[in-house]
């Protein structure tokens, strides 16, 4: 391990693992492209490697936009240049509506998944809408069965929350305690000591998927759509849902109401609010004063 990859994993080290693993891996192909240190090379060299990817390997504005913000915190935290946010523009997002499935869908989709703890796991992230890195690494004291809540510790941006237990999640859950006895981790990995890979387990949701004969692209993040806005057709308020899917802003979660068609047909358009007559009379024009005479 190089010295600057050791500082620059210290000065991560509040930040969540996939988070670092993810910051680690752009600064390493940004360093191989260059076949130098980071700290040889600059903006101009920064603004290069921003089009390499762009325009020759093709990867998604989102992608690059993860990579601008990892190579800016090297840059300004970890070698502490005087440079501002300006200095590292990042692409614009096209917003994108999130796949949802339908709930005869998602009954569907866990019937083709055999392994208990795989299913286990992934009901976690519809029943209770966290995503894949918060269920497989889950203790078992973060399951409070006599208040129906899961914790999430150190969720995205390291905060802690709470999210609803369903009472079918807790009798598979029983179930499957039962049957594993895990005594750490509520989903243990082969390798002692260690939880489920997210690998695994978007491994196990691609070939639920194929087998359900879904043209629908399906990823453990799907299924937390599906919580958000399955919450949201029922009645749920957009704030409570914010909380549990442990959303920095509102209005993250407001793009849910762009996905649920029943919400949208449940609004009362300002026409229906007003009395128009359904039939109208065309009304005459204003006779002018020559016409009158």
């Amino acid at each position: 391990m190089t010295p600057l990859r050791q500082r620059m994993l210290e000065d991560m080290r509040n930040f969540s693992a996939g988070t670092q693993r993810s910051y680690i891996h752009y600064v390493e192909d940004f360093a191989n492209y260059y076949k130098t240190s980071p700290a040889r090379l600059g903006l101009d060299e920064i603004r290069n490697y921003e089009l390499h990817l762009l325009e020759e390997r093709k990867l998604s504005a989102q992608s690059i936009n993860v990579f601008m913000s990892a190579i800016r915190f090297l840059y300004t935290e970890t070698l502490d240049m005087p440079w501002s946010r300006e200095h590292f523009p990042r692409l614009k997002v096209p917003q994108t509506l999130p796949v949802v499935l339908s709930a005869s869908e998602v009954m569907e989709f866990f019937r083709c998944i055999g392994i208990l703890k795989h299913r286990a796991v992934l009901m976690l992230c519809y029943g209770s809408g966290l995503r894949i890195s918060e269920a497989v690494s889950l203790k078992i004291s973060d399951i409070d069965s006599k208040r129906m809540l899961v914790a999430v510790r150190r969720g995205k941006g390291d905060k802690d929350r709470y999210t609803v237990l369903s009472g079918r999640l807790l009798t598979l859950l029983r179930e499957y305690w039962k049957i594993q006895r895990p005594q750490h981790w509520l989903f243990p990995a082969i390798k002692a000591g260690r939880h489920i890979q997210q690998g695994t387990i978007q491994q196990v949701c691609r070939e639920a998927c194929q087998m359900a004969g879904f043209v629908k692209k399906v990823t453990p993040h799907t299924l937390r759509h599906g919580f958000a806005t399955h919450l949201l057709e029922s009645g749920t308020d957009l704030r409570a849902i914010q909380v549990m899917l442990g959303h920095s802003r509102i209005d993250t979660t407001a793009r849910y109401t762009a996905v649920s068609p029943q919400t949208v047909g449940r609004t009362v358009s300002p026409l229906d609010q007003m009395q128009v007559p359904v039939q109208l009379k065309p009304r005459r024009p204003a006779k002018t004063q020559a016409q009158a005479d």
